[in-house]
């Protein structure tokens, strides 16, 4: 959660501040050095990020590479920088000389948003042409997150990322080719179908005919497949309002609220107004507990009071709604736990 957190922390500041940057320099700076940080590596410590990194290319001396990341004395990473407004086509040809002279096994290049990372799957020492791993750091998804957080300092891991690496440039190039058989069906791909559900001659007018059916065809599958699972999903939706209505009709037939649940609960609107208007604060009752909500919403409980049984007890949450019970004398003691209270609310806020 922290390293997404960082991420996203850069996205904003992309969005921020990228018309004001109008230099390769000022990229790096603003947008490429936050990124080395949230790997957890130090750019002020020169045996661990080096800039300007130089290698011996036999005829072609004092060339320099943007940025080298070093663990245990060898190049792990080697970063390749553009301005952001540029394009990063046809700017790989320098990571392609560093990579065949140094001991790396990853080279990235970026322009601060889009980044690309590269080893050499398909011949050792020798750089790939295609990335196998591309994101656009705005558009971030966590999928891709999983695999970033990989080159942070305290997981990397060669072989772990090298195994990996295959199946994440080959899915990514499959899942490209289906894109483009389904945007637009190749003679191939419609021959296929067609081969399996025509008799008769494939010829050249029969052929168009198919290739229109193929794409037809997977078009009407995939906006099929979206209305099953969002009816399904709209189903379980309503059947679960249907039985939480039922059970809460059941349950409100049972409950008898006190003064001295309604006196914590006044304690405990005193202590959250000063981070939420108190009309986000709201109470519901049940026969085990007495619960106070975040806009009357099961789903995002603030605290709860225990004061029916032998032992009082005030029940507080952590960011994983995990709920911790702590021991009290008399519902005054709550204020005591203020500090504790105030603190889920930061984590509803900041993933809301």
């Amino acid at each position: 959660m922290e390293f997404q957190n960082k991420i996203k922390a850069i996205a904003d500041k992309i969005t921020l501040l990228k018309d004001k940057i109008e230099t390769e320099e000022s990229t790096k700076h603003a947008f490429v050095l936050p990124f080395i940080h949230a790997l957890g590596y130090d750019s002020f410590n020169p045996t661990e990020v080096v800039p300007e990194f130089t290698a011996d290319l036999g005829l072609k001396k004092g060339e320099k590479v943007d940025y080298a990341i070093f663990q245990d004395n060898d190049p792990i990473l080697i970063i390749e920088c553009k301005n952001w407004k540029e394009s990063l086509d046809n700017h790989n040809s320098q990571l392609f000389r560093y990579f065949h002279v140094t001991k790396t096994r990853f080279s990235l290049l970026t322009n601060g948003i889009q980044y690309r990372f590269y080893t050499d799957l398909e011949q050792t020492n020798k750089m790939d042409e295609k990335p196998f791993l591309e994101f656009d750091i705005t558009k971030v998804k966590d999928t891709d997150i999983h695999e970033i957080l990989k080159f942070h300092k305290s997981n990397f891991d060669v072989n772990k990322i090298v195994d990996n690496a295959s199946s994440l440039k080959y899915t990514k190039e499959i899942k490209k080719c289906i894109s483009e058989e389904l945007t637009k069906p190749s003679f191939e791909f419609s021959r296929l179908f067609a081969t399996k559900v025509y008799s008769g001659r494939l010829t050249e007018k029969v052929m168009d005919e198919f290739t229109e059916l193929v794409h037809k065809a997977f078009n009407q599958i995939i906006g099929e497949k979206v209305n099953d699972r969002l009816n399904s999903a709209l189903n379980k939706e309503s059947e679960k309002q249907q039985k939480d209505i039922i059970d809460d009709t059941v349950e409100e037939t049972k409950i008898v609220t006190t003064e001295e649940e309604l006196d914590g609960y006044r304690i405990i609107v005193a202590i959250l107004r000063r981070k939420l208007p108190v009309e986000r604060i709201t109470h519901r009752d049940t026969q085990s507990y007495f619960g106070i909500l975040l806009d009357d919403n099961n789903r995002k409980p603030l605290c709860r009071l225990h004061l029916n049984t032998s032992n009082k007890y005030l029940g507080i949450f952590d960011e994983n709604k995990k709920e911790t019970k702590i021991t009290i004398k008399s519902i005054d003691e709550i204020y005591k736990y203020e500090e504790q209270l105030l603190k889920i609310i930061d984590f509803y806020e900041l993933n809301n």
